[in-house]
């Protein structure tokens, strides 16, 4: 299902990328995003796990990138921050008996599939660091 996971998670790293050599602390890039700082630090926390960032404790503690912004794509932060996108199905079983019905599932999984492979086409053109000059 789509989320707002892939925006922030882009907003995180391009504040990031933006500030290489400083260590953001989350309640800083909380305010930048205007959302609570523990939906910030889930998301370093899979940044983390991706070896995208690097943290440090204490009073000048916080985030930055690991590697360089030029080495990371939008594909990279998409395939971190979604399995796969998915518009959703219904939540009912449709009627397998109906000749819409018994295929819509498995046309809408294939719509689905195409659908991912164009993002991801499209995201992988697109470096963080390419991304950030926008700002």
């Amino acid at each position: 299902m789509i989320t707002g996971k892939f925006a922030i998670t882009t907003h995180i790293l391009t504040l990031l990328a933006k500030f290489p050599t400083e260590f953001m602390a989350s309640d800083y890039i909380a305010g930048s995003l205007n959302i609570h700082p523990v939906l910030v630090r889930k998301e370093i926390a899979n940044l983390k796990k991706n070896k995208l960032v690097e943290s440090k404790e204490g009073k000048n503690g916080g985030v930055k990138l690991s590697i360089s912004p030029s080495k990371i794509t939008l594909e990279d932060v998409f395939k971190i921050t979604f399995d796969k996108a998915t518009l959703g199905f219904s939540k009912n079983e449709p009627n397998p008996e109906c000749p819409i019905g018994k295929k819509i599932n498995h046309n809408l999984e294939d719509l689905y599939t195409n659908l991912n492979q164009t993002v991801s086409q499209q995201l992988q053109k697109v470096t963080l660091a390419e991304f950030v000059e926008k700002f």
